[in-house]
């Protein structure tokens, strides 16, 4: 079996670093006719296709009408959107404040539905089926204390993950999502050895210990988004697949 984006044009948010980015190379390499590519930094990027980079920041609640236009303006339709985009700032019961919260659900559940609206109404508007890819995280299961305000709003994506694949079964578009365990991405790296301050070296230490020997990678989660993208995956939608280093539900080591 070959995972194959068959000439799709794809949407993939937060595509500056980490998970976006590793998920622009893997669709550019499996086949894509094209990709938009949104973050709220400048994005770099050597790619077979056609490629329409687009500065947005989420939070504004413009960002995502300005990633849809972008798209259509280049390519004319959308077949595919990946939201990878994502806060991870940490706060709970404790210490969260009403704008943290804001900020939190209008970037990782606000503006993921309003792309997702707005790819869903290009394809039905088109009659063409497709394909969405949530990046969610395996918190949305419950999370830890200081990830309670992160957690709640992958929980809230992950329910409209699988609303908006019950609601568009029939126009033949997919959703699923990843419920995304620990990954060694760059920002994952940052924030750790500075903003946490536990030092440059602390996360490969925490790694070393894992199952497998290392975090996940956004490697491991790219492969899967695309697969999830392509044709391969069908006909499966409504799908929050849990990749991570243990089995939910099973008793602690």
């Amino acid at each position: 079996m070959q995972v194959e984006l068959n000439d799709m044009i794809v949407v993939i948010t937060g595509a500056a670093r980490g998970i976006g980015a590793a998920i622009a190379r893997i669709a550019a390499g499996s086949g894509a006719a094209g990709l938009v590519l949104a973050d709220r930094d400048a994005i770099d990027i050597t790619a077979p296709c056609p490629v329409e980079t687009v500065v947005a920041d989420l939070s504004d609640p413009q960002g995502p009408t300005a990633i849809l236009s972008a798209a259509r303006a280049r390519f004319g339709r959308i077949d595919g959107l990946v939201n990878a985009a994502g806060l991870t700032t940490r706060a709970g019961f404790d210490d969260a404040t009403p704008a943290l919260w804001d900020d939190l659900f209008a970037v990782n559940a606000r503006a993921p539905f309003f792309l997702m609206a707005g790819a869903i109404a290009d394809m039905t508007a088109r009659g063409a089926g497709g394909a969405i890819v949530n990046i969610l995280s395996i918190n949305a299961h419950c999370g830890a204390p200081d990830l309670s305000v992160y957690s709640a709003t992958k929980g809230a994506l992950q329910t409209l993950t699988r609303n908006a694949a019950h609601a568009h079964l029939a126009d033949l578009i997919r959703v699923n999502g990843i419920n995304l365990g620990w990954a060694a991405t760059e920002t994952e790296r940052h924030l750790h050895a500075v903003t946490l301050g536990k030092g440059p070296d602390w996360l490969d230490r925490i790694a070393a210990a894992q199952p497998l020997g290392r975090l996940l990678s956004a490697e491991d989660c790219a492969r899967q988004a695309v697969w999830m993208l392509s044709p391969a995956s069908a006909p499966m939608t409504g799908i929050c697949l849990d990749l991570e280093q243990k089995v939910t539900g099973a008793p602690c080591p």
